[in-house]
């Protein structure tokens, strides 16, 4: 039988109620009055399930977070990734699973059931796009359908687009529209089609409240991970880069974990201003780069909201790095630069403040001093990092993509092996460098070894990083 029959089952374990018997066929199922909308409810916890798997991956092989327990990967720090790695595989086989399901609404269920909805066409459009835009932007490439050639990834960036405008054009929510068109922007984006993804940057920017997610259940097996590992666990198993560290953590819970799990952005205005000023940057239009991100904070950032934590639990108690500071030491970003205050809280003070959409310590100032390409190109970098944080978007910004796994080569023929290499650009620090930093033990200043916003613009013509360079 077809794969779907496996995600049909699980999707009958999580909605039995939708049925009366719980191996229900194929056939029962799509007599069900219900399949429609048991269906996409599938596909949304599939979201969730493949989000968790990407973003976990993702910051820890980024300079964002380092593992500081030994829950997760061992070597993804390093970075080190291999294809043999399961951890890979896992994050294949989640955005597969999202494809397919996908897939089967689009050409199974939603065809089936008469009362489905213009809107569930849109959301599964969307949920075909997204699995091809993760597949892309995380991976060298992947297959596009079951057992097919691995496409490359701008193949699989250009194949969400046609998908992207059709959940577009069923979807009636004006916000949902605006979100689709964000992505397509992002899409287009990291294709280095500036003048489509500022077009669409500018349409977004209408909406300043612009917010699109994915939600976890707690109570139904789908926590959100990150926000276990940065502060649900009682280990402490991620240690953020100490210059983000007042950034950490972005999502909590109060009282029973399980019945309070954050939301995570999949789509924000944000990502419009950070593509425009990009946009404008590569224009020599620095005078609008720079307006630009003024306004990003006046008119968003500073409209998120921001909510107030006792967070004197966390201890930086992981076992791999004992030395994270735990108290407001000041921190230069690279040697040779000047300390700075504010990044490292003291959490035993009292509240901290939780910017759990977004936050930046970019300020106008360090904008209005920007004298040139390089200065508004760094600043604009430094705030992707920090917006982004704990959502899964730096790795892509460092360049770094996973490979196709031994598993799927080894079960699918079409596998080539140029796919099953990883992709770490050639100025990334190996041996832990992208998280490690430098203590004084006077003062107890944290030193960081790299400033890795200042690597990228240092590298700006590499085709594996800035896009429109």
């Amino acid at each position: 039988m077809k794969k779907t029959y496996i995600y049909l089952a699980v999707l009958l374990l999580t909605f039995t109620s939708c049925v009366d018997n719980p191996n229900v066929t194929e056939e029962d199922f799509l007599e069900n009055n219900n399949s429609a909308t048991s269906w996409i409810m599938g596909i949304k916890r599939q979201l969730a399930l493949t989000m968790n798997d990407i973003v976990i991956n993702s910051e820890m092989v980024s300079d964002n977070y380092f593992n500081n327990y030994t829950l997760y990967n061992k070597v993804y720090d390093i970075p080190q990734i291999d294809y043999t790695d399961i951890d890979g595989n896992s994050m294949q086989v989640e955005i597969g699973a999202l494809r397919e399901m996908a897939e089967y609404a689009l050409e199974t269920v939603l065809p089936s059931d008469p009362d489905a909805t213009t809107q569930q066409w849109s959301y599964a459009y969307f949920a075909k796009a997204y699995a091809l835009i993760l597949s892309g932007e995380n991976f060298t490439g992947l297959p596009m359908n079951s057992n097919s050639e691995a496409f490359t990834s701008s193949e699989l960036l250009e194949a969400s687009l046609g998908y992207l405008d059709l959940a577009i054009e069923n979807e009636s929510d004006a916000e949902t529209i605006l979100a689709y068109q964000l992505l397509k922007s992002r899409v287009y984006r990291g294709l280095g089609d500036r003048a489509n993804a500022k077009s669409l940057a500018q349409t977004v920017i209408s909406n300043n409240s612009l917010l699109f997610i994915v939600e976890f259940d707690g109570t139904n097996g789908v926590p959100n991970e990150i926000q276990n590992a940065t502060f649900t666990a009682s280990e402490n198993r991620f240690a953020p880069l100490p210059r983000l560290d007042f950034l950490d953590p972005k999502f909590f819970d109060l009282g029973t974990a399980s019945e309070d799990q954050k939301s995570l952005s999949l789509a924000k205005v944000e990502e419009a201003y950070l593509i425009l000023a990009e946009a404008y940057t590569a224009e020599n239009n620095l005078e609008m780069a720079k307006s630009t991100l003024n306004n990003l904070i006046d008119n968003v950032i500073n409209s998120r909201p921001i909510m107030y934590l006792d967070d004197s639990e966390e201890l930086r108690n992981g076992t791999n790095r004992q030395d994270y500071p735990t108290t407001a030491v000041e921190v230069s970003f690279e040697s040779g630069q000047e300390f700075q205050s504010g990044y490292v809280l003291d959490r035993q003070e009292g509240l901290i403040p939780v910017y759990t959409v977004s936050g930046t310590s970019v300020t106008h100032t360090d904008i209005d001093a920007s004298e040139n390409v390089d200065d508004v190109l760094y600043l604009i970098y430094l705030m992707r990092q920090e917006v982004f944080i704990s959502e899964g978007r730096r790795s892509n910004d460092l360049g770094i993509k996973f490979p196709v796994s031994q598993t799927e080569q080894l079960n699918n023929s079409n596998i080539s092996a140029e796919f099953t290499l990883p992709v770490i650009p050639s100025f990334i620090p190996l041996d832990l460098g992208l998280d490690d930093f430098i203590v004084d033990e006077t003062t107890g200043n944290v030193t960081m070894l790299y400033d890795m916003n200042r690597v990228l613009v240092q590298n700006k013509t590499s085709n594996h990083v800035l896009p429109f360079n």
